[in-house]
């Protein structure tokens, strides 16, 4: 009789790679391990010799990357979203691409179930399962650390190191790096460890080992740097001149935000399952594109559709940041943020400098800006009647008028 088969999301790290092994132990089921490469660069090193050896019976790396730029991030992009007017959202975005594989993959092995290393306290678990749970319904989840017997045999990470030396796992565990990473094209993470007390300074001389993404401001270089971006239709087609597709775009803008220190976020954000949580993030790549797109906007996006899209900034980063990404209403609102985006074209000129994004000129084909108009100067295209403010102004003021006699009357 074939044994059960449980699909393994599997970075390589302490936790995964006991898991794995608790998994193979505990279900006696086939382990097929699935690591998604999404820009993890050098965590990649060596992951297949090693979940083969830890007691995998497959293993799958695949490279998503060109699949997260161009129907993840930029998507997402388009919609302006920004967590609690900070995160761009980087670890978020990730979850829902990783689960859709794992998914794929365990229909085509004929696995009953996908696996996770997210603890119960996180926004991850969320992320996983509400996807699986929108696009296989059918398949079991398992949560290892949802599980009391889990956490009872493992209360602390000396027992896990134990077990893995016991079990012949090779893990570098040490206290060298006191925190967590997570790293994709978007950004890296920084969480847990030292970083759990928000009086604790992140910036300082100190800590600037931690980063890896980008220089800090006070060692970037002295001289902006000027690029120019074109954009089509909301998405990003070219810097400087050369066309580039999603992923280049990202890892070139990565390159030139962190050369001058661009995109670092410290932040205590809401977590969907309730608790504050301290969070420090690199984002350069992403915080360049993002101003770009904006400014972009602010020259080709009627005021209406512009106020109308902003609106709902709030309520598409809760469902991207809560694990939403294909839940129904993510969907419709992609749908008209996709229409919001059919005349942001055009080319955006910034100056880098020092951790800024600083706005140096704007133009489009389709701009609706018209300096005509605009014009402090008499109006050429008599467009515009000053006179007419007036009326406009008496109507507008209307209810006020009525509202304070009321209200004095009142008194």
């Amino acid at each position: 009789m074939a044994k059960e088969k449980i699909v393994l999301a599997y970075s390589g790290g302490l936790d995964t790679s006991v898991i794995l092994a608790w998994l193979k132990e505990t279900y006696d089921a086939e382990i097929i391990a699935f690591t998604a490469d999404i820009g993890q660069k050098d965590e990649l090193d060596g992951l297949e010799e090693k979940a083969l050896a830890t007691g995998a019976s497959k293993v799958y790396i695949d490279d998503l990357r060109e699949e997260f730029a161009k129907d993840f991030i930029y998507p997402m992009f388009q919609s302006g979203a920004l967590y609690e007017g900070q995160y761009l959202l980087g670890t978020s975005i990730a979850r829902p691409l990783i689960a859709k594989r794992m998914v794929e993959i365990a229909r085509a092995e004929g696995a009953t179930a996908i696996a996770h290393g997210a603890t119960g306290k996180g926004n991850d678990q969320i992320r996983f399962e509400l996807t699986a749970a929108a696009l296989a319904p059918e398949l079991g989840v398992i949560a290892p650390w949802r599980l009391e017997s889990f956490r009872e045999q493992f209360p602390g990470r000396a027992e896990m190191i134990a077990y893995a030396e016991k079990q012949g796992i090779s893990v570098q565990a040490s206290a060298a790096k006191p925190y967590s990473t997570d790293r994709n094209l978007l950004h890296i993470s920084f969480e847990s460890g030292m970083l759990e007390d928000p009086w604790f300074d992140a910036s300082a001389e100190s800590n600037r080992d931690m980063y890896v993404l980008s220089v800090s401001p006070e060692d970037a270089p002295d001289q902006p740097e000027y690029i120019e971006l074109e954009f089509e239709k909301g998405d990003c087609v070219a810097l400087n001149g050369e066309k580039l597709n999603p992923l280049q775009m990202m890892e070139k803008l990565n390159e030139l935000g962190g050369k001058h220190g661009i995109g670092r976020i410290d932040m205590v954000e809401n977590r969907f399952v309730g608790m504050k949580s301290r969070g420090v993030y690199e984002t350069p790549g992403g915080t360049i594109l993002f101003a770009a797109h904006r400014r972009m906007e602010s020259l080709t996006m009627d005021r209406e559709v512009m106020h109308l899209r902003d609106s709902l900034i709030a309520k598409y980063s809760e469902l991207v940041y809560n694990g939403f990404w294909f839940a129904p209403e993510r969907l419709a609102l992609q749908a008209l943020v996709t229409e919001s985006q059919k005349n942001v074209s055009g080319t955006v000129r910034a100056k880098l400098y020092k951790g800024n994004v600083i706005a140096a000129g704007v133009k489009s084909p389709v701009s609706l800006y018209n300096p005509d108009i605009a014009t402090m100067e008499a109006d050429p295209t008599q467009a515009y009647d000053q006179g007419d403010a007036a009326g406009f102004i008496r109507l507008n003021a209307l209810r006020l008028k009525v509202s304070s006699g009321v209200e004095q009357s009142g008194k």
